[in-house]
């Protein structure tokens, strides 16, 4: 069995925005003196109070201080933040909160888990389409906090095998690069936490077929995760979890060991 998560128009949007829109008729405002009050023309106050766009705090506050809500309209802002994380990717992230044993191989960047928040600043911000400011922070926010699971207790093991071209490519330029090479090395140092290079030239099967996750939850039930360009697909199925545990194993044989990782990486980083 496998999940795909789909972008789906914001609920939360449609809510607060009705919510808004039964404050104000039984209250007697109008849409014009709502819209007036808070600086939006009428269309702009339609398209909130209809879901069609994102209710600002500024009508929030505006239509709970005219409909007198007394603070129940304005309590809706919380649940108008950005999602940290993109939509098909929620049922994976949930399972790695619970993961005792966590696998990765990834190909083209360096995994979330491992990134600094300047490498993470740089792929969030880079975005195609663009994102705004306050979905950016969200993200990047939401992506530091999960690098607590690596120092959890109890803890978590973390095996990663990482390709060479991901070590490479110069996101955020020779600074930014410089810096996140030296913290794989020093994560790589935890007792729980194995990184290993996997150099380009060696013929490992499957091992240019994209990014894995495998994973054990505390209930030890297992997931394989598999990640394209707007998709995600968490696996529950044994036999398809069986295959890319086989495809993750050969490609780990392939790498250099930890010892020799951290020596790889550190050579990088002194030559930029």
């Amino acid at each position: 069995m496998a999940t795909n998560g789909n972008a789906h128009p914001p609920m939360t949007w449609r809510y607060c925005g009705n919510q808004i829109k039964l404050w104000r008729e039984l209250a007697g405002v109008t849409r014009e003196q709502s819209g007036a009050e808070a600086g939006y023309g009428y269309e702009a106050v339609k398209s909130m109070e209809q879901g069609r766009r994102k209710p600002t705090l500024r009508l929030l506050q505006v239509a709970d201080q005219m409909c007198r809500a007394n603070g129940l309209l304005l309590a809706g802002q919380e649940y108008l933040k950005p999602e940290p994380f993109q939509s098909y990717a929620q049922d994976f992230m949930d399972a790695e909160s619970k993961a005792i044993s966590l696998q990765t191989y990834e190909t083209l960047l360096i995994p979330g888990l491992l990134q600094t928040e300047r490498y993470a600043r740089t792929l969030i911000s880079n975005h195609c389409p663009p994102l705004d400011d306050e979905t950016i922070e969200e993200r990047v926010k939401a992506r530091m906090a999960r690098q607590k699971l690596l120092t959890r207790k109890p803890p978590a093991l973390f095996n990663f095998v990482i390709y060479e071209a991901a070590l490479r490519t110069l996101v955020g330029g020779p600074s930014v690069m410089k810096e996140q090479l030296k913290h794989l090395v020093e994560v790589g140092q935890l007792r729980n936490v194995s990184i290993q290079v996997l150099p380009v030239g060696r013929e490992a099967p499957g091992s240019l077929n994209g990014p894995m996750v495998l994973l054990e939850t505390n209930e030890h039930q297992c997931y394989a995760y598999a990640e394209g360009q707007e998709t995600g697909v968490l696996y529950t199925d044994a036999e398809k979890i069986s295959v890319l545990t086989q495809r993750h194993g050969m490609i780990r044989m392939q790498a250099l060991s930890a010892e020799e990782s951290a020596t790889f990486i550190e050579k990088m980083a002194e030559e930029l």
